[in-house]
């Protein structure tokens, strides 16, 4: 069906892999570069906005991780992360977004003192946000580096906060770049996690995409970041179904979210076109495909965008539009409780958008 762009916004949906360094207004860029000196592109929004997009639209890589230069050394106090939390979660309600789950790697932000410090601010941040929506952290060890086990501890205490519910930590991640560095890199870390009940989440969308998607199974990661390269398992057979490898048929039944995010796995190479994307396959082959943003600003998307563009690349029907949002709903790392009110507003909201259309019955 085509999805234009105000229904797309009064659609619910479910977020689960967003990138909050990679999600700032650009107004507040420029705001938060004033204040402490740091020497931006432009200060103009107009061009300031196309310099942060220039990357994506070039589809190269490494100008689309350059301008992140320009979004971390901003947010080096507990005021500044605040500030860009609240606005992140008022941004993503605006947007319709009724649950998401935006993550963030401390070690990245020094300025503010420790890693609970930066937990600290950003939890806050999405707390006080008065929006109709429901904003939890996921925390980051960049994989790259050297401290995956002390932010793993971290990332455990906050999400013991949580279960008394004064938290809104819910899951560990491996972040960055993962060519050259498995999961097995980090396995201390993530036998923190594991031991300490985090819920886990890891990328997997860089080559060796098979190794590293079933690295990341191995040392128990309940959703893959993109999982983009899961189609290196499969057949495209002629009539547009997919025959599955054997990896793929495990991510299948084991009901394993694939956290895929088509603008940005176009825009860094993983795939070549929005239209060969595997997510509408993976989706009509029982594979837990979910739909997300990854980097709102340097992608130059929102949720709805991408539902939008989603759905007219593959001609889903009002009933794969919402299987979509049910699949982010029990992927989502909250309680059984919270799930069911998830699922619950999915069914009535798209029902309501649409009287003629029943409501999936999972």
């Amino acid at each position: 069906m085509d999805l234009s762009a105000a229904q797309a916004v009064a659609l619910p949906k479910i977020l689960l892999h967003d990138h909050l360094d990679g999600g700032l207004r650009p107004s507040t860029i420029v705001e938060l570069a004033a204040e402490i000196g740091h020497e931006l592109p432009s200060t103009d929004l107009p061009e300031l906005v196309a310099y942060f997009r220039r990357g994506a639209d070039a589809r190269d890589l490494l100008q689309y991780l350059e301008t992140f230069s320009h979004t971390i050394p901003l947010l080096q106090t507990a005021d500044a992360m605040h500030r860009v939390a609240n606005e992140a979660a008022d941004d993503l309600a605006a947007d319709g977004v009724i649950h998401a789950e935006v993550r963030f790697a401390p070690e990245l932000h020094p300025g503010i003192g420790s890693l609970d410090a930066a937990i600290e601010a950003v939890t806050a941040g999405f707390a006080a946000s008065t929006a109709d929506i429901t904003v939890n952290t996921i925390v980051c060890a960049m994989r790259t580096e050297e401290r995956s086990a002390e932010v793993a501890e971290a990332a455990v205490r906050w999400c013991e906060r949580k279960q008394d519910g004064h938290s809104g930590v819910v899951a560990f991640d491996l972040a960055g770049a993962e060519t050259g560095f498995p999961p097995s890199d980090h396995g201390e870390a993530l036998a923190i996690a594991r031991r300490g009940l985090a819920n886990i989440t890891i990328h997997a969308s860089e080559p060796p995409g098979l190794e590293l998607i079933a690295g990341a199974l191995e040392f128990g990661a309940q959703r893959i970041g993109h999982g983009v390269r899961l189609i290196e398992d499969c057949e495209r057979l002629d009539d547009g179904s997919l025959e599955l490898g054997p990896l793929a048929r495990s991510v299948r039944d084991r009901r394993i979210p694939l956290e895929l995010c088509p603008s940005c796995n176009v825009q860094i190479g993983a795939v070549p076109s929005l239209g060969e994307h595997p997510l509408g396959p993976f989706l009509r082959s029982g594979i837990m495909a979910t739909v997300n943003t990854d980097n709102r600003l340097m992608s130059g998307v929102t949720l709805s965008s991408e539902m939008a563009a989603t759905a007219a690349a593959f001609d889903l029907t009002y009933a794969e539009i919402e299987q979509l949002q049910h699949n982010a709903a029990e992927a989502a790392f909250v309680t059984p409780s919270e799930r069911s009110v998830l699922h619950r507003k999915v069914r009535e909201q798209f029902v309501s958008n649409n009287p003629t259309h029943s409501a999936t019955e999972l």
